[in-house]
């Protein structure tokens, strides 16, 4: 039902035929349903065809620089420099900043690592700190002598007030015994003041495991999210009808959460598209190969083929980017060059 009320609010007049040519300097998507396409390019080359504060929510898992090959020898994912592998960060975010709504969501899931340098960075693009979600990860192993890691960190900003904070829609259930099904804690005796809906979802999630089920993953040897972890940030951030970007879109996690819940979504993957068009024939079989006009208002030249321009981004200003300190990260922000200097 949600996809034929999406369907049935296309404004025909605002499909416009932008009269590109399907030759080397366009491209199609390589995968569409009736909700969504992505394209088999580099994320700067889709980020260049989409207007300005067109998209609701981005969602954003990028390599890590860890040196993996994600499906052939040229797409391997390491710079040899740290500064390098930010600098690379820096410019594909500020396209996801512009192409964001007021109060449209951004969700960047990395390393700890690599997360408080991009945090820093947002907040010098004066986007709002909400929350540092510590997403577990274990099943790791100890490195050195260093604290055993067990969670990746999944920041969430938001381009000012959020427009939608849908807590309601991603509570979780109360915990109880599997044995005797009983409440594990009394809640100090409150018990029947909670949310019958619920508890509130925490800037701690323990129920991400890795996905190691061929339901859950799309290419092996490859860590994978389970759609569980988009699909909290899309329902939290969005409401049915709303289009959610993924500049990297990997085994499809995204697309499928998105599609599920009746989003709108278009994204990129370098690699291969084709996993992503398995993981919908095995997980949501009813969905149909479609393209959907509806998504042609978010390009800069719009047209029923959703077929974008392949001129990527110019590259990111190198200016200094500072910020008066506010509430966030300890209220800090260094300035974007001193930032790169240091890490050289």
């Amino acid at each position: 039902m949600i996809q034929t009320k999406l369907w049935e609010n296309v404004d025909s007049r605002r499909v416009v035929d932008s009269g590109l040519s399907p030759e080397e300097t366009a491209m199609k998507p390589a995968f569409s349903t009736e909700l969504g396409a992505v394209y088999n390019t580099d994320c700067l080359k889709l980020f260049a065809a989409i207007r300005d504060g067109s998209i609701d929510t981005v969602f954003a898992d990028p390599p890590f620089n860890l040196g993996k090959d994600y499906g052939n020898g040229s797409d391997k994912d390491e710079w040899a420099a740290s500064a390098d592998y930010l600098e690379w960060c820096y410019g594909w975010m500020d396209e996801a900043v512009r192409v964001l709504k007021p109060g449209g969501a951004f969700f960047l899931y990395n390393l700890p690592q690599w997360a408080f340098h991009l945090a820093v960075h947002l907040e010098g693009q004066k986007m709002l700190f909400r929350h540092w979600i510590a997403v577990s990860m274990k099943g790791t192993f100890p490195r050195g002598k260093k604290l055993y890691p067990a969670h990746y960190a999944l920041l969430y900003f938001t381009k000012g007030t959020p427009r939608i904070f849908n807590r309601d829609e991603i509570r979780v259930p109360i915990p109880t015994c599997r044995h005797c099904k009983k409440d594990i804690k009394d809640y100090g005796g409150h018990r029947k003041f909670l949310n019958p809906l619920g508890l509130n979802l925490t800037d701690f999630w323990e129920d991400t495991a890795p996905a190691r089920h061929t339901q859950f993953k799309a290419r092996w040897g490859i860590n994978e999210l389970k759609p569980l972890i988009p699909a909290r940030c899309i329902e939290l951030s969005t409401n049915p009808g709303d289009v959610v970007l993924d500049p990297f879109g990997g085994g499809g996690s995204t697309f499928e959460a998105a599609e599920k819940s009746g989003r709108l979504w278009i994204g990129s993957e370098i690699v291969d598209c084709d996993l992503i068009r398995e993981r919908f024939e095995r997980n949501l079989p009813a969905s149909k190969a479609s393209v959907p006009e509806v998504l042609s208002t978010i390009l800069k030249r719009p047209n029923s083929e959703l077929r974008i321009d392949l001129k990527p981004c110019p590259p990111s200003s190198k200016k200094s980017i500072t910020t008066e300190p506010r509430s966030g990260l300890n209220g800090s922000v260094l300035p974007h060059s001193s930032l790169k200097s240091s890490l050289l």
